[in-house]
């Protein structure tokens, strides 16, 4: 099969230095993605007042629940693409591209229509205090109007990764963010447009990022070249990509749903203890980049790996994954915790605001690196093509967890403390199982795919101790 200068071969050759190569990239997208989304507080904290901050931050959680529906059948393209990819099966690769891109175009517009029709409701619903409502419905409609760019941005991302090219949507990201950077300065200093300046600049860096993706595969010289006139949805493809994606749809929305119960319950501590939670949160969604990025790192590999029949490397690549996102995943978290007073300040200078959020990050950037083994583990099984026992766990495991502490463990306390502890015990509760289920999963498919045995003593230093408990290869 033809191969472009950016892809990388996840089958053969040493695993440490490719997942490295595919994992680095990942992250920096990752994080600058938050930093240019960190901008947009810092601009609004800085040149505006923190009643603009608390209408951008309380409505993160519910612009994730109408996109994470579609990033999630993502996942499907990405796990497919990786797994024809493996198996050298050109024909089914390109079915599945341009079914992908397909379904990113006409269903981001009809996600579109829902989502500003019921972005006001859901606000109000949250709890939204009156002060701040307009200011966030503003800004949420400017956003939900390019939905149809960031899937298009997405669904390629994932197609790119699947072939294990994570640098191209790397660098469209810096071009398209430092254009969203340069818009935030202009719109809120100088047309002093407040929440409307730095939502016309998330849009419009969203369509960017999806001109240089649709460019990138279209101008394609391998299996994965995008051709705008055979551009349709082939049924077979859809099927399966629907299999894996919904469910990490699912997965995704359900997260988002707890994290806006958690979000009205914060509402009721005041706009400056949102405003804390804010600034605290754009810092430590930059931390989970190492999870999120060893997670998708984790399907590719996996998925690749399974459609070439390559069963060793496939436990491999999942304890590499295990550690990769809990190493990074500490580092980073750690670095801000001990230097959180700097850091919120960037975002507002308010000491009121930073002891808020000095409040979360103690909680939560301590124990971050368990969130790096759930996001690995749940990676994997996704590689496997088991979506649904994934998805069960999370729901199960986080966001019911999560819902049930709000609703029962936190009216008896009532504090910001209790709040943020069914984080990290969520997260450790998923991990464990998924784990498990991970090790049992794994024994099924060496003992109903592979034709002879080999002893787990076979493997080779590759496969630590820890992972050889999973069975036989058979």
């Amino acid at each position: 099969m033809a191969k472009d200068k950016f892809q990388i071969d996840m089958c053969h050759g040493p695993l440490l230095g490719k997942i490295i190569l595919f994992a680095l990239p990942l992250m920096f997208t990752n994080m600058l993605q938050l930093l240019f989304h960190a901008a947009d507080l810092i601009v609004i904290g800085q040149f505006s007042n923190h009643e603009a901050m608390a209408a951008i931050g309380c409505t993160g959680s519910m612009n994730s629940l109408f996109i994470n529906v579609f990033i999630g059948i993502s996942v499907g393209s990405n796990v497919l693409a990786a797994r024809y990819f493996g198996a050298k099966d050109p024909e089914n690769i390109r079915k599945s591209v341009h079914t992908a891109m397909a379904f990113a175009f006409f269903g981001g517009l009809a996600l579109t229509v829902v989502a500003l029709l019921s972005a006001k409701p859901l606000l109000i619903w949250m709890g939204t205090p009156e002060n701040i409502l307009p200011m966030s419905c503003t800004y949420i409609w400017i956003c939900f109007s390019a939905i149809p760019f960031i899937m298009i941005y997405n669904f390629g991302c994932s197609i790119l990764r699947a072939v294990g090219d994570t640098r191209r949507p790397f660098i469209f990201l810096v071009i398209a963010g430092v254009i969203n950077v340069i818009l935030n300065l202009i719109l809120v200093i100088y047309f002093k447009m407040d929440v409307e300046g730095v939502a016309i600049a998330t849009a419009v860096s969203h369509i960017i990022a999806a001109s240089l993706i649709l460019h990138a595969l279209c101008k394609s010289e391998s299996e994965i070249k995008l051709n705008l006139k055979k551009l349709k949805i082939d049924p077979g493809i859809m099927k399966e990509m629907l299999w894996i994606g919904i469910p990490a749809g699912i997965q995704g929305s359900c997260f988002s749903l707890s994290n806006m119960l958690i979000q009205s319950s914060i509402n009721s501590f005041g706009d400056l203890a949102m405003a804390g939670m804010t600034a605290a949160l754009g810092l430590e969604g930059i931390a989970y980049v190492g999870a999120n990025a060893f997670h998708y790192t984790a399907i590719s590999f996996v998925a690749q790996n399974l459609g070439g029949q390559h069963y060793k490397r496939i436990l491999r690549s999942s304890y590499l994954c295990y550690l990769g996102g809990a190493v990074t995943t500490a580092i980073i978290g750690w670095a801000f915790y001990l230097s959180g007073d700097f850091f919120l300040s960037l975002y507002n200078p308010d000491p009121r605001v930073i002891e808020w959020g000095i409040l979360r990050m103690k909680i939560m950037f301590t124990t971050y690196f368990i969130c790096g083994f759930m996001d690995a583990a749940t990676g994997c099984l996704r590689g496997l093509g088991e979506s649904v026992i994934s998805t069960i766990i999370c729901l199960s495991g986080a966001c019911g967890f999560r819902i049930f502490w709000v609703l029962c463990i936190f009216p008896k306390y009532k504090t910001m403390e209790c709040l943020l502890y069914s984080y990290p015990i969520s997260w450790g509760l998923v991990a464990i199982v998924a784990t498990i289920v991970l090790a049992i999963v794994y024994r099924k498919i060496l003992r109903t795919q592979c034709k002879r045995f080999v002893s787990w003593s076979k493997l080779g230093p590759g496969v630590p101790r820890g992972f050889r408990y999973m069975g036989n290869l058979k």
